[in-house]
C-alpha cells in the first residue's frame, strides 16, 4: 500500500483554510496512488490553539469543519489530527486525537497519552490523556498510531523520564504483529533538535524492529517555528524518505518496499546550522506577517549588522518591494553608517528613506531642560534617541500599514542592552533569539555567493552610536565571552559556579547574571521573539519580574 505523509502549514482557528489544505493534499496523495494519507497533530485547528480551546464557539466550529472534511474527501483513507470531546464527566473536556476516516466514515480514533507541560508546551491545561492502545487494521496493514510526545519518553536517551508511561512499549507489547508505527506531530524547531529526533526515532525503530512514519507540522505560529521534515525510517532506524524543511510537502512511501529501501544519504546541507536558522527565520517572518493580516514591513536601518540581517530576512520573506528600510541618523551617527544602510537597501532592492532625528532630539532636550537642569547628560539622552526612532517608525507603521520589525539580538535582550519603547518597539522581534555570534555566522551565510550585507557592516566594531565614540564593548564583555555565558545560564540552566568552572571570570559572570535578572521587566514588554534556540525569551521562559533571587544566599 502506498502511504502519503502530508506536512501542511495550518493557520490557527482558520478552519476553512485548514480544511482546504487537507483536502488539497489528500487529493494529491490520491492522485499519486496512495490509499492512505497522514496529516500532522491538530491539523484541522492548527497547533497550538492555546486558550481558544476554552471557547465553546471554537469547538463548535471545529466540529462543523470536521463534518465538512469527512464529506469533502473520497477515495482515500485520511489519518488526521483533530480535537475530540472528552465524554467522561471528569478531567479536562478535550482529547488531542487522531481520526482515521474514509468516504465519510470514521474508522478509528487514537488519543494522545503524554501531555507535555515543559518549555513552550502546556497541554494538560486543556486535554485529558488518552488511555489504552492505539492500533488498527487498515487495508491489510496493522498500524500503531501515536501522537507527538508519545514517542518522546526513551529511558536510554533522557536522563530523567518525565512520564511513568511508555505508550510505544505498551502498544507494541499489547499488539503483536504491528506492521509500522505512525506519529502525528507538531514539533517546533530549534537548533540541534533534528539530530535528537534522528537519535530518538532511530532507536525506536531498532528496539521494536518496526518502521516509523513521522508527519510534522510546518510553518510559523507566533513565536514557534515548525520545520516539517517529515520522514520515514526503516526497521533499522535509517531514513528512507524525507520531506522538505520549512515548506509544505508530500512524501509517498510504499509499504511493500520500506524494509528493502535504500537509506537516504546524510544531508549535505547545513542540517542544524546557519542555513537552517536563516530558512526558519524567513518562514517565521513570512507566516507571522501574513497570518496577522499584513503584507509589508518597515524597520530601522542603523548601518549595523543586526538591522542589516533583519532586513535581509524580511526581503527574503516578503519580497524586497514590500520592505521599507529607514535610516534615522542622530548627531552621533557616522556618515559610514548611513552609507552602509543605503548600500544595503540598494543591494537588496528594498525601499529606503532617510529620516534624521536631530531636530526632534533637540526639541525634546529643550522641552526637558528645565527639569533636567543641573544634571549631567547620561543614558537618558541616549534612550531619548532610541525612543524618537521607535516613535517615528511606529508612525510609519500606522500610516503606511507596514508591520514594524524589531532588530535587536538575543545577547542584547538578555542583558538589557536595549531601550524599552525605543529599539524594542515593533510587532515582531525577528532575531531576538539569535545570539550575536550567530548573527555574524548568519551574515556570512547571507554573503556566501555575493555581498548583500556591506563588508564594513560586518567588520566594524558594534556600536549603538548614541554617544560619541561609543562601542558595545565599552558596556558589555566581548561577545565571544558574553554569548557562552548566556548560553550556559539561559539555555543549559548552569549555576554561576558551574559557569566559572568552565573558565569564565567570576566577576564577569556575576555581572551578566545580575543584568539578566534586573532586565526581566523589559523582556516582558518585548514583541514576540522567533524561537530558534532551546530557550527563547517568550512563552517558554517563565521568570517572575519582581524577584530578588541570588545564588548561594539561601
Amino acid at each position: 500500500m502506498k502511504i502519503g505523509l502530508a506536512q501542511i502549514n495550518p493557520v490557527i482557528g482558520d478552519f476553512a483554510h485548514n480544511r482546504a489544505r487537507i483536502v488539497h493534499w489528500a487529493e494529491r496523495a490520491r492522485d499519486r496512488g496512495c490509499e492512505l494519507v497522514v496529516f500532522p497533530e491538530l491539523a484541522l485547528c492548527g497547533y497550538p490553539p492555546q486558550d481558544l480551546l476554552e471557547r465553546a464557539s471554537f469547538l463548535v466550529d471545529h466540529d462543523r469543519a470536521l463534518g465538512r472534511l469527512l464529506d469533502g474527501i473520497s477515495g482515500i483513507g485520511v489519518l488526521c489530527g483533530v480535537l475530540e470531546r472528552h465524554a467522561d464527566g471528569s478531567g479536562k473536556p478535550l482529547h488531542n486525537s487522531a481520526v482515521l476516516f474514509e468516504d465519510n466514515k470514521v474508522l478509528f480514533t487514537a488519543r494522545k497519552q503524554l501531555l507535555p507541560v515543559y518549555d513552550v508546551f502546556d497541554e494538560r491545561r486543556y486535554f485529558s490523556p488518552g488511555a489504552g492502545n492505539s492500533a488498527c487494521h487498515y487495508k491489510g496493514l496493522f498500524l500503531g498510531v501515536t501522537i507527538c510526545e508519545d514517542v518522546w519518553n526513551d529511558k536510554d536517551i533522557f536522563s530523567r523520564q518525565l512520564y511513568e508511561l511508555d505508550p510505544v512499549a505498551e502498544l507494541v507489547g499489547a499488539e503483536p504483529g504491528l506492521n509500522c508505527l505512525i506519529n502525528l506531530s507538531a514539533s517546533p524547531f530549534h537548533l540541534g533538535k533534528n539530530a535528537l529526533k534522528d537519535e530518538i526515532f532511530g532507536r525506536l525503530c531498532q528496539r521494536y524492529d518496526l518502521p516509523l512514519l513521522y508527519v510534522n507540522q510546518v510553518g510559523g505560529q507566533d513565536d514557534l517555528l515548525f520545520d516539517g521534515q517529515s520522514r520515514v525510517l526503516d526497521p533499522g532506524g535509517r531514513i528512507i524518505a524525507r520531506a522538505a524543511r520549512f515548506q509544505e510537502d508530500l512524501v509517498v512511501v510504499d509499504s511493500d518496499a520500506w524494509s528493502g529501501s535504500q537509506p537516504l544519504p546524510r544531508s549535505s546541507t547545513d542540517h542544524d546550522g546557519a542555513a537552517a536558522v536563516f530558512e526558519a527565520l524567513v518562514m517565521g517572518v513570512r507566516d507571522y506577517v501574513g497570518k496577522c493580516g499584513f503584507s509589508s514591513a518597515v524597520l530601522g536601518l542603523s548601518g549595523g549588522i543586526d538591522s542589516a540581517l533583519t532586513c535581509v530576512i524580511a526581503c527574503a520573506a516578503l519580497g524586497a518591494e514590500n520592505v521599507l528600510g529607514v535610516a534615522l541618523p542622530s548627531p552621533y551617527t557616522s556618515k559610514e553608517s548611513i552609507e552602509d544602510a543605503r548600500d544595503l537597501a540598494a543591494n537588496l532592492g528594498c525601499n529606503f528613506e532617510l529620516l534624521p532625528i536631530s531636530p526632534v532630539f533637540s526639541a525634546m532636550r529643550q522641552t526637558l531642560a528645565p527639569l533636567f537642569a543641573g544634571r549631567a547628560p547620561d543614558v537618558t539622552e541616549q534612550n531619548l534617541q532610541a525612543r524618537i526612532r521607535g516613535n517615528l517608525l511606529m508612525a510609519l507603521s500606522n500610516k503606511l500599514g507596514h508591520l514594524l520589525l524589531s532588530t535587536g539580538n538575543k545577547s542584547e535582550m538578555a542583558v538589557g542592552y536595549c531601550t524599552l519603547y525605543g529599539d524594542m518597539s515593533g510587532g515582531l522581534a525577528v532575531i531576538g533569539d539569535v545570539p550575536k555570534l550567530l548573527v555574524y555566522r548568519l551574515a556570512g551565510y547571507v554573503n556566501r555567493d555575493q555581498e548583500l550585507i556591506p563588508g564594513r557592516t560586518i567588520t566594524k566594531p558594534p556600536s549603538a552610536e548614541l554617544a560619541p565614540d561609543q562601542r558595545d564593548e565599552d558596556d558589555l564583555p566581548p561577545y565571544a565571552v558574553l554569548d557562552p555565558i548566556l548560553a550556559a545560564y539561559l539555555e543549559q540552566d548552569r549555576s554561576v559556579d558551574e559557569i566559572v568552572a568552565m573558565g569564565h571570570d567570576r566577576a564577569t559572570v556575576d555581572d551578566v547574571v545580575r543584568r539578566i535578572r534586573i532586565n526581566e521587566y523589559k523582556r516582558k514588554q518585548a514583541p514576540p521573539v522567533l524561537k530558534v534556540t532551546t530557550k527563547a525569551f517568550g512563552q517558554g521562559r517563565r521568570y517572575p519580574t519582581a524577584q530578588n533571587y541570588r545564588e548561594g544566599e539561601g
